[in-house]
């Protein structure tokens, strides 16, 4: 009989991220964003105030779409 021989499986794998250091860095940039937004909402202010219903979720918005571009960048 003809006996396989398997290659080890650590052989020729390599432990890289999926992601590079700036990838993370603008993922971690974009967490940001989306938690000042966030903190812009809170208050005890009138519920109809500009920056409640206006700039925080644009930046929120914001937030999200540069984490999806931070995602995306090769």
């Amino acid at each position: 009989m003809v006996e396989k021989k398997s290659a080890p499986a650590s052989q020729g794998t390599k432990n890289e991220l999926v992601f590079n250091k700036k990838n993370y860095q603008l993922l971690l940039i974009s967490i940001a964003i989306v938690v000042v937004g966030f903190i812009l909402m809170i208050g005890t202010t009138d519920i109809y105030d500009f920056r409640k219903t206006l700039l925080a979720p644009m930046v929120v918005l914001f937030g999200f779409g540069f984490g999806v571009y931070a995602i995306l960048k090769k």
